[in-house]
């Protein structure tokens, strides 16, 4: 996610700064980039010229200390301590205007911004999965957020040319609160021996659906996924019907993962 948000501001002309402390991580982030442009130019959806336009606006680092800039978009782990651990930290280097905005999927943006120097200015930045291409961006305003900061963000969203929705911080926002049954409810069929996920999977497609429930949490990641999962069923007081699956945390465990370790539900 953070190297396909780094794109997607860069290809709009920001100057981009994409922070990684694991050297190999950072490497990889650096070519998928590249690669991606370099598809979009055998398409022909973009220019030689501008491909490298676009690259040059991105520095790749591992030092904490180049990371100012007006807006913060985090895209760590999903866990609380370590994001409020790295704001703080880009806080004691940037002006206290600098805006922070963390791509959580489900973490509560209002205790987010309880544990964060000047809490007014944290808000909720969330992508989707790839995000070049998903056009959705939820804005989620935070107990304290600012006004003038969630216009900010609009304004700063319309310029990616993404389509941008504001939504309270509410467990799993709105697209991850919807879209929890269409995992958890097929994930429980497979369970049950009702279906099989490959058959889950081409029946939903059919339907509409552009990518059927298992191929997509292999996109996510199985591990984020879960904790997405989890988080909703936590904050929401464990209802039944969302209680997470089994099978999931067997994948989980497994390091199966997904694409990103090379097999999940299907192997890559």
């Amino acid at each position: 996610m953070g190297s396909g948000i780094a794109q997607v501001t860069a290809s709009a002309g920001y100057t981009t700064i994409l922070y990684e402390l694991n050297q190999a991580v950072l490497q990889r982030a650096q070519e998928s980039i590249y690669d991606g442009l370099k598809k979009l130019v055998a398409k022909g959806k973009l220019s030689e010229e501008k491909k490298e336009v676009i690259f040059k606006n991105i520095l790749f680092t591992s030092a904490v200390q180049q990371c100012t800039a007006d807006l913060v978009i985090e895209a760590v782990v999903e866990k609380a301590g370590v994001k409020t651990t790295l704001f703080n930290q880009l806080a004691e280097i940037n002006s206290s205007e600098t805006i922070f905005t963390s791509n959580t999927s489900s973490l509560s943006i209002s205790q987010l911004a309880t544990a964060v120097t000047n809490p007014e200015r944290i808000a909720g930045l969330h992508f989707f999965n790839p995000a070049p291409v998903m056009k959705l961006v939820e804005i989620v305003r935070g107990a304290q957020t600012a006004a003038p900061v969630i216009e900010t963000l609009l304004q700063f969203t319309k310029t990616l040319g993404k389509t941008a929705v504001v939504c309270k911080d509410v467990p799993g926002f709105i697209v991850n609160r919807v879209a929890r049954p269409y995992y958890i409810e097929t994930l429980r069929l497979v369970e049950e021996k009702n279906v099989a996920f490959e058959t889950a999977d081409r029946l939903l497609e059919s339907a509409g659906f552009k990518l059927g429930p298992f191929k997509l949490m292999d996109l996510i990641g199985n591990d984020v996924n879960y904790a997405v999962s989890h988080s909703v069923y936590e904050q929401l007081g464990k209802p039944q019907r969302l209680q997470p699956s089994f099978l999931q945390k067997e994948k989980v465990d497994g390091g199966a993962l997904g694409k990103k370790s090379g097999r999940g539900y299907y192997t890559y």
